[in-house]
């Protein structure tokens, strides 16, 4: 069974002290502000400045977190470390439910799909990893907004023009905004033909790593209807995994809140600045 190892915990306190700080510290300084006896925290400030991840000044003995942290952090994030994960969930959504899953994250007023893997059927709901969806016909949008907070999901709303695109497009800034409250009280929500006529997707969202993700299962409306249940346990399961928090499945007769997404087609392109 893992357990928690103390040093690398000590030591992430540690960066985070000095995120918080943002200036010099001593070791005394970091001792009495990380509840450590001076001893232990001397020898984690020296192995971290050996290593060259601290940096010491010459008169008054404080340390500082140098450039090279940032470095390697550049470095792992250059190739999207959330690609896998949402490219595992993406997969997993497709088989179990057969159609299109998709994982993506907000971007200035518009979703950008991270990952995603294609259904089965000859008919399938059709998106490019890097495509950036319109926020306020997205499912995978509306589910980021419904697990913050009410004045960001208003804020997020209001970045772009809200055009209307298929015949259930919402363009009411305060019915967009009840659409995601009750999103927010259900831990999902369902769209239908929001973004194109006979599409329909449904989506949760969590949070890795204080980055918050959105998955998806899309597809025609005729078969997302009858497998309705099937789709939202399936990702109520795959977010439990994903996002390590297990929590109960709401009924989806409660719900007749509706989001959308596309056909076999490509989907609608987000709004202009």
């Amino acid at each position: 069974m893992p357990t928690i190892v103390p040093a690398a915990t000590r030591t992430m306190t540690l960066l985070e002290v000095f995120a918080r700080e943002k200036r010099e510290l001593s070791n005394s300084d970091l001792a009495r502000l990380m509840d450590l006896p001076e001893s232990s925290c001397s020898d984690l400030l020296h192995t971290l400045h050996e290593l060259g991840y601290l940096l010491r000044t010459a008169r008054s003995r404080r340390f500082y977190p140098t450039a090279r942290l940032l470095t390697v952090a550049k470095e792992i994030s250059a190739s999207d470390p959330l690609y896998a994960v949402g490219a595992e969930a993406c997969e997993l959504l497709r088989d179990r439910t057969g159609e299109t899953g998709l994982c993506g994250r907000l971007e200035s007023g518009v979703v950008k799909v991270i990952a995603l893997s294609e259904g089965r059927h000859a008919l399938r709901y059709m998106q490019h990893v890097g495509d950036k969806l319109a926020l306020h016909v997205s499912a995978l949008g509306k589910a980021i907004l419904a697990i913050g907070t009410p004045e960001e999901a208003a804020r997020q709303l209001r970045l772009k023009p809200l055009r209307s695109l298929a015949s259930g497009t919402i363009t009411d800034l305060s019915e967009l905004e009840a659409q995601v409250a009750r999103a927010r009280e259900q831990g999902w929500i369902w769209v239908e033909n929001e973004g194109s006529e006979g599409l329909t997707a449904v989506a949760v969202a969590g949070q890795i790593g204080g980055e918050t993700l959105a998955l998806s299962v899309a597809g025609l409306t005729h078969r997302m209807r009858d497998q309705r249940e099937r789709c939202i346990e399936a990702l109520q399961e795959v977010k439990a995994v994903v996002f390590r928090e297990q929590q109960p499945v709401s009924s989806p007769a409660s719900s007749s809140s509706s989001t959308s997404s596309r056909r076999g087609t490509k989907a609608p392109p987000p709004d202009e600045p």
